[in-house]
């Protein structure tokens, strides 16, 4: 089928990926957590059962009563680049979106039985063609990797965890929940940041979008590229001290900071990963089904510990020297041993007549146990 006969040609050629998974845009930690709960059979039937618990029919007549629904007839570029959006990400059935009346830039996606978007007149008005086509992919991306249905079913765990929470140690149970709760959260608006480039496919169009959020329209005023270079120096900048505090300020957060978000699409969009995409070449929703667990937590596991050893933050520099030092003296410690044991076997080394270990063989040792070293390091 062709895009006239989606009716919604985009104002410029862009690529399409006909069964694209939401895999290949996923953010590691979200990816694993979503392919976790994908394996849980009955789990979205069991719990659309029970959205007569949740608020979503009063919000969805709310909406439908009181915001403007995206159509042919109302807010027709939106409803364009909607269909656009759908159509380039192959998602088969255009979710409902509506306009809201809130000066407060702002966009979601929600739902049980079918993903609603939501769009605040502030957001509307603050983006231009572009960089709100980003915006209308990153909740289409939510759509796609059924964040909507995901989010509500945990939120609704959360609410119901609250009322519990005067079981003796419950508030603890209650604050590891809601914060691992949210620190996924923040890495599934860094996967649909990634779903909006796939669908704008305008990197400089995502950079002033989140520009735009963060300081206002006032482009003329602002650069991107000392906006990126604003996430650098939070990175990198201050003490120990100042670690903690950025720890402090995004826990209670749902979205990561707008610099961040900004700096993390931008390496991503320069990975090889995003290139092979645009070439073609990426997971298919075919084979979600046949996804490994373990090799999604392998993944995520392995994202957290590359995290630690490249980031430029005092704290997680400690972490990684103490990770890198434990693992350097475990190699030590191992060579060593090797030295002293497998050098008292008989066997002698290199013009060694006593066996001793400190020729060649033991110089191997040492080797050995750099390299174990190195592989505990980046573990």
């Amino acid at each position: 089928m062709t895009e006239n006969d989606q009716g919604n040609v985009p104002s410029r050629q862009r690529k399409r990926f006909p069964g694209i998974s939401s895999r290949a845009y996923e953010h590691p930690a979200d990816r694993s957590a979503l392919v976790a709960l994908r394996k849980l059979s009955g789990f979205d039937t069991a719990f659309k059962a029970l959205s007569g618990l949740l608020p979503e029919r009063s919000l969805r007549l709310l909406y439908l009563s009181d915001s403007v629904r995206v159509s042919d007839a109302q807010f027709i570029h939106l409803n364009d680049m909607l269909r656009d959006a759908c159509y380039i990400l192959d998602l088969e059935k255009v979710p409902p979106m509506y306009v809201v009346q809130d000066p407060k830039p702002n966009a979601m996606c929600i739902g049980l039985d079918e993903p609603i978007i939501v769009l605040t007149t502030g957001l509307v008005e603050l983006l231009d063609e572009e960089e709100m086509r980003a915006v209308v992919g990153h909740e289409v991306g939510h759509a796609l990797s059924g964040h909507s249905v995901y989010r509500t079913v945990l939120l609704f765990l959360t609410n119901l965890a609250l009322k519990i929470a005067w079981i003796p140690l419950g508030t603890v149970a209650i604050t590891a929940i809601v914060t691992a709760l949210r620190e996924w959260f923040r890495k599934s608006e860094l996967s649909a940041d990634r779903a909006g480039l796939l669908v704008g496919q305008d990197v400089r169009a995502s950079m002033r979008g989140l520009m735009k959020i963060a300081g206002g329209n006032h482009l003329h005023e602002m650069n991107v590229d000392a906006f990126l270079a604003q996430a650098d120096e939070y990175e990198k900048a201050g003490d120990l001290r100042d670690s903690v505090l950025k720890i402090l300020n995004v826990l209670p957060r749902s979205h990561p900071f707008t610099t961040v978000r900004a700096a993390e699409l931008k390496k991503w969009s320069e990975s090889r990963d995003f290139q092979r995409i645009m070439d073609g070449h990426y997971p298919k929703r075919t084979e979600d089904k046949d996804t490994s667990v373990t090799d999604s937590f392998r993944e995520s596991a392995g994202h957290y510990a590359d995290t630690v050893r490249t980031s430029k933050d005092p704290l997680l520099k400690l972490v990684g020297d103490i990770a890198g030092g434990a693992g350097d003296l475990a190699g030590d410690l191992g060579g060593r041993l090797r030295n002293r044991f497998g050098g008292q076997g008989g066997q002698k080394a290199d013009g060694d007549p006593a066996g001793d270990g400190k020729g060649a063989g033991g110089r191997a040792g040492s080797g050995s146990g750099d390299g174990t070293g190195d592989g505990q390091s980046e573990g």
